[in-house]
């Protein structure tokens, strides 16, 4: 027989048989007296002893009003006996009763006529302390009042873990009656928490161990709230009677949702701080256009968005202001970025970078770029797919990806649009709301700086290298024995044109006069500078005369330009005498290269630049055969800020040891092994091959 059971749900005889007894009587210390019919005590329990102080050899027999009642209470005494007995019905109330020791205590009594079955009656009389008696009615009483007002949820489980008391803020809180608690188990009855099975093993804890688990947090929807997420701080402890039986466990259960929130939105509000900080770190660090637009997509991904993308409208790059607030119609959008959380069918949907797409006005995009205003599809319905998708099958793409949410944002710089930050969530299950227009806003105003500033880099520096290349020739001369090829490389990292030229100049002769010259400085006046003395080489060129001659007198133009500075080395082959006769003006030496031998550094009087002024230049000349190759570049080719420029030099002449190719081949190989993607200057470099006459 199992007599550990705790506190009873309910149950019939055998189940009250079968339970444990309760230790509510034996505090009560509940005492049993049986009167005859003339009032002499016939029956004396233990309680009653201990009660009243008499034993039952001194009590039976005697008369109980002289035993127990001062002679003052005798008559009284008799009058309610001879009423009960009297079939005038039962007698309850509070009575003082004189002890053994002569001590008077106020004792409650229940008294009642009871019948045998010989037709005998006698009374059956009932009593306990009315002191205990009333403080455990008050201790009852408040314990009732305290568990049905308590504004914290409590409940009782019995030792088999069903519910057998729950007060009304719990039924609130679970949005479950208390009749539907009761005789169920958690795992039933709050099916709505996901964790209910922890729940369970948690009151299995405490039953086994006695040990309180305290403010155990959970977090679910309820039934009468299934809209709002609740959070709630559970605590648990054991329940013993005064002898130490387990009677069950206990819970208190606190609704902590707002404090929950209040602490979501606090963390959500320092995550999207963490997020403009790591956006004004990582967006606009270089001033290219599409690292920029990229930048600004892996930002928002995946903390706002599952899937971003940054378009600028078409307009924009061709130079044509678009300002805010224009009036309606379709647009033409370039896709610059696209970035995901993860691999989704909604990436497809997007424009690949590079991509021109037209969109029609009631294309949410085009709105939110014409408009200068956010648009926002929180819940994304399936007739929403075609405002936001670019054609019929993209917007199938975006069904089977599940698109659940849908925000796009203006990108707004100088008071001009640009274009817009599209946002889509998937498996994100928040819809955009209010909050993520704001930062999505925030993050799309600081990138569009960037990517204005971006814009106009590019535009500034394909008109800066428009104009150098229009500047400098195009396409190699027809020379006699003379093969030659050319490149020019603006530097990566500035928008400004450099000033550094070359040229290959057929003379009436048949000479071929070569030049590569570096005006110091960089921008408009290093490029008109270029431009002139490019134009004063040519003119002497057709003169005819000896390099050194060319050098003063570019020198002699160079010092009226100016506070201007500039390389240069000048070269004449001439194809009867296969002879080479070069000058040089404080610039890099040349390297001659011949099949099977080692190339190298000509060694050539340096002279002083141009535009020092009245230095005299020196010429040498060398001997090229059939085959042979004569290299001149400017500093830019091989000068760097890491390594020294005679390490450099060997590289250059490493590099041109392998020969024989196709001397364009061997321009772009020279400029792509020795240059750096963010090399600070230009380069010239002009390669000639003596070729049969």
């Amino acid at each position: 027989m199992d007599t550990t059971d705790g506190l009873e749900a309910g149950g019939g005889p055998t189940g009250a048989m079968l339970s444990a007894p309760s230790g509510l009587l034996d505090v009560l210390s509940v005492a049993a007296v049986v009167l005859d019919a003339d009032g002499n005590i016939a029956l004396w329990s233990p309680q009653a002893e201990q009660l009243f102080g008499w034993s039952a050899e001194e009590a039976l027999g005697r008369p109980a009003a002289e035993l127990l009642a001062a002679k003052e209470h005798v008559g009284l005494v008799l009058e309610l006996f001879a009423r009960v007995m009297g079939g005038d019905g039962d007698w309850a109330g509070a009575f003082p009763v004189r002890r053994k020791d002569g001590s008077s205590r106020l004792v409650e009594f229940r008294n009642m006529r009871l019948l045998d079955e010989k037709g005998d009656l006698y009374a059956l009389g009932i009593a306990t302390d009315r002191a205990m008696l009333r403080h455990l009615e008050r201790d009852l009483a408040l314990s009732s009042r305290l568990v049905a007002q308590s504004p914290i949820g409590l409940a009782v489980l019995d030792t088999n873990l069903h519910y057998v008391l729950v007060n009304p803020t719990l039924e609130r809180i679970n949005g479950l009656p208390a009749a539907e608690h009761i005789g169920r188990r958690p795992l039933d009855a709050l099916s709505f928490l996901d964790d209910a099975g922890a729940v369970e093993s948690a009151m299995r804890q405490v039953l086994a161990t006695g040990t309180p688990l305290l403010e155990q947090f959970t977090a679910g929807r309820t039934h009468a709230d299934e809209s709002t997420e609740h959070a709630w701080s559970v605590s648990y402890y054991r329940l013993e009677d005064s002898t130490g039986r387990v009677l069950g466990v206990a819970t208190s259960v606190v609704d902590v949702t707002e404090s929950h929130q209040a602490a979501k939105e606090i963390a959500h509000g320092r995550r999207r701080l963490a997020l403009i900080a790591d956006a004004s770190v990582r967006i606009g660090t270089t001033l290219d256009l599409d690292q920029t637009a990229r930048e600004l997509a892996d930002v928002v991904v995946p903390e706002l968005a599952d899937v971003a993308a940054v378009d600028i409208l078409d307009s924009v790059l061709e130079g044509r202001p678009s300002v805010v607030g224009a009036a309606r119609g379709p647009a033409v959008f370039r896709a610059l970025a696209v970035s995901a959380a993860y691999s989704s069918e909604a990436v497809r949907a997007a424009d690949p970078p590079g991509d021109v797409a037209r969109y029609d006005a009631d294309r949410l995009v085009t709105q939110c770029a014409t408009t200068g205003h956010p648009v926002l599809v929180a819940h994304v319905q399936a007739r929403d797919l075609s405002r936001i998708a670019r054609d019929d099958d993209a917007a199938a793409l975006l069904a089977r990806a599940g698109l659940r949410s849908y925000l796009a944002v203006p990108l707004i710089a100088r008071g001009e649009v640009l274009g817009a930050l599209d946002l889509k969530r998937t498996r994100n299950l928040l819809p955009f709301d209010a909050d993520d227009i704001v930062l999505a806003g925030e993050l799309a105003a600081r990138a569009a700086v960037c990517i204005d500033n971006a814009r106009w880099y590019r535009s500034a520096r394909n008109a800066a290298i428009a104009l150098q290349r229009h500047l400098l020739p195009q396409r190699p001369p027809q020379l006699v024995g003379l093969e030659v090829a050319y490149r020019y490389r603006p530097a990566a990292a500035t928008i400004e044109i450099g000033g550094d030229w070359f040229d290959a100049i057929a003379q009436a002769d048949g000479t071929t006069a070569l030049v590569v010259g570096d005006v110091m400085g960089s921008g408009i006046n290093a490029a008109a500078t270029m431009g002139q003395l490019r134009t004063a080489t040519r003119t002497l060129a057709e003169l005819g005369l000896d390099p050194t001659q060319v050098l003063q007198h570019l020198d002699r133009i160079t010092s009226g330009l100016g506070e201007t500075i500039a390389t240069c080395i000048y070269a004449v082959y001439d194809p009867r005498s296969a002879q080479c006769r070069i000058a040089v003006a404080g610039h890099l030496p040349p390297v001659p290269a011949r099949p099977g031998e080692a190339p190298r550094l000509l060694d050539l009087p340096t002279g002083a630049p141009l535009g020092v002024g009245g230095i005299p230049f020196e010429a040498t000349t060398v001997s090229m055969m059939v085959g042979d190759e004569l290299v001149l570049y400017t500093d830019g080719l091989v000068e760097t800020r890491d390594q020294p420029i005679d390490a450099r030099l060997n590289i250059l002449l490493e590099l041109l040891a392998n020969t024989g190719r196709p001397l364009e081949e061997t321009c772009d190989w020279l400029l792509d092994s020795l240059r750096r993607p963010d090399d600070h200057d230009d380069v010239a470099l002009v390669i000639a091959r003596v070729s049969s006459p």
